[in-house]
């Protein structure tokens, strides 16, 4: 082959790929701590392909799981130590939830980065699905040292998920009561853990290059900038929020992480409570998203889908409630785990809309 030729080759690969539509990777989690010690872990959930028609599911302590390992095998089985609460997808997957513990967690997609173990069938006992390895944590540990120890015991392997067609790629952010947080990763075949400083995770690339990429952002405050001078012209900030100039503003994984940090280290202070997950549900509503820029909206099928966000979830480790709203009906709803019997010897669940349709109050005859 001419170079000629190989350059032309070349230049119509690259202008293909620009010109293909992409899913764009786009949850969105943080960590919100109240003066009274409350800790909130919510996150947005992000898929504009196909519904996840998620349910809030509780299953109590002593449950029984089994993952599965390539080749439809039984890979590891255990039993819950604590019975646990969490969003359900497409009746299998736990992608988001919180333990009696008050543990919490969420997995985030990282798509081109997670690096599983290769399947080992001599090792099927301790090899798990990515799909159940937030169920694993919430339903074996009850704090985030806990969960750094027990992930040696296990082995994530790259199971094809049946609705993706790949391997489910992950990372996921883990939050104790205590205020402790985690991001798990995988790469070259183990788990590896960070320490998570700044309290957000959003999706790729890793998330020790997220934090470096912070560093060009230390500029950024939640205070106008001081009136000063250019040679004889006085430069004064033209509106408010002038501090967070330089504020990327775009939906990529980056630009979401140096957003969601910004506006967790410069939120208002909150008493705890109901009062700390107002604050974290304003921040989390900043990153809703409209259904075609949302992950996995290249190729969407089925009926539309209002938005890209399908629904936003927050869970207040302190007094273990898990409140959420969605993209059919913006309503606050919450799951109070204190009142769950989670020795009731079934698991329970629900669809997150019982109707999914905005009820909206009207009060024009409040008017007075």
């Amino acid at each position: 082959m001419s170079l000629h030729r190989h350059w032309v080759i070349c230049l119509l690969i690259l202008s293909i790929s620009v010109l293909l539509p992409a899913p764009v990777v786009a949850c969105t989690g943080i960590k919100l701590v109240g003066a009274d010690g409350t800790v909130v872990f919510g996150r947005t959930q992000e898929w504009g392909k196909f519904d996840l028609k998620p349910q809030i599911a509780a299953y109590p302590s002593g449950t029984s799981f089994q993952s599965s390992v390539p080749g439809g095998d039984k890979g590891i089985a255990w039993k819950a130590k604590y019975g646990l609460a969490g969003v359900l997808l497409m009746n299998r997957v736990i992608n988001t939830g919180m333990n009696e513990a008050g543990l919490a967690g969420g997995m985030f997609f990282h798509k081109g980065f997670a690096e599983y173990a290769k399947y080992d069938a001599g090792k099927a006992a301790v090899s798990m699905a990515p799909s159940a390895l937030l169920t694993y944590i919430l339903s074996n540990f009850a704090t985030v040292d806990e969960v750094k120890q027990g992930l040696s015991a296990i082995r994530v392997v790259p199971v094809v998920d049946p609705a993706l067609g790949i391997p489910f790629p992950l990372h996921a952010m883990i939050t104790d009561p205590a205020g402790n947080a985690i991001v798990i990763e995988f790469k070259g075949g183990k788990a590896i853990v960070f320490d998570n400083p700044v309290g957000v995770i959003t999706n790729n690339p890793t998330f020790d290059w997220q934090l470096t990429n912070l560093r060009n952002y230390g500029n950024l405050s939640n205070t106008p900038f001081a009136d000063t001078k250019w040679g004889d012209y006085e430069i004064t900030p033209l509106a408010g929020g002038s501090g967070m100039l330089g504020l990327p503003g775009d939906f990529t994984s980056p630009s979401r992480f140096v957003r969601a940090a910004a506006f967790v280290q410069t939120a208002r202070k909150t008493t705890g409570g109901e009062d700390t997950v107002q604050e974290a549900f304003r921040i989390l509503d900043s990153f809703d998203l409209s259904a075609t820029q949302s992950e996995g909206s290249a190729g969407a099928t089925g009926p539309s889908l209002l938005a890209g966000t399908q629904y936003t979830v927050l869970n207040d480790t302190k007094n273990k409630i898990i409140y959420y709203h969605t993209m059919f009906n913006r309503r606050v709803r919450m799951v109070d785990l204190t009142k769950i019997d989670f020795k009731m010897g079934k698991a329970l669940s629900m669809p997150l809309d019982q109707v999914r349709k905005q009820d909206v109050d009207e009060v024009t005859g409040k008017l007075r």
